[in-house]
């Protein structure tokens, strides 16, 4: 598996706004985008540094994975997201390596990347995401 960066890193907030205020009040970021995925039920606010992307994740409904996870264990880093090439060789190389997967097949995640996640008991209590390095 040939891991190029991190693409971002996901951080479960309660109050979208007021995260976005506070990245760009007290840490001096700019917000780039904000964009919601209906079908995973979350909104996103994206902030770029170098070449990785923080994205505030808000639920749009109690049910939904950000919701849950802010229900049980409250506000904080949710995923760590890896950029890779060809996504389906590497989900492909994961599972016949032992890893569980969340996703054998990709979705469509934020800014129309073809994502997948990786069960965190497979990776020592992370939640990781690879995403197809489009670049």
């Amino acid at each position: 598996m040939n891991i190029s960066h991190i693409e971002h890193i996901g951080i479960a907030v309660s109050n979208l706004n007021d995260a976005i205020k506070f990245y760009e009040d007290k840490l001096g970021l700019k917000c780039y985008s904000i964009e919601e995925v209906k079908d995973q039920k979350v909104k996103i606010a994206f902030f770029m540094i170098g070449q990785t992307k923080i994205e505030l994740l808000e639920t749009t409904e109690p049910d939904g994975a950000i919701g849950k996870f802010i229900e049980k264990k409250g506000e904080g880093i949710h995923h760590i997201a890896f950029a890779v090439k060809e996504i389906k060789d590497v989900l492909s190389e994961l599972e016949n390596n032992g890893v569980q997967l969340i996703d054998k097949t990709t979705r469509k995640g934020a800014e129309g990347l073809d994502i997948a996640f990786l069960n965190p008991k497979s990776a020592h209590g992370v939640l990781i995401e690879v995403c197809e390095d489009k670049k």
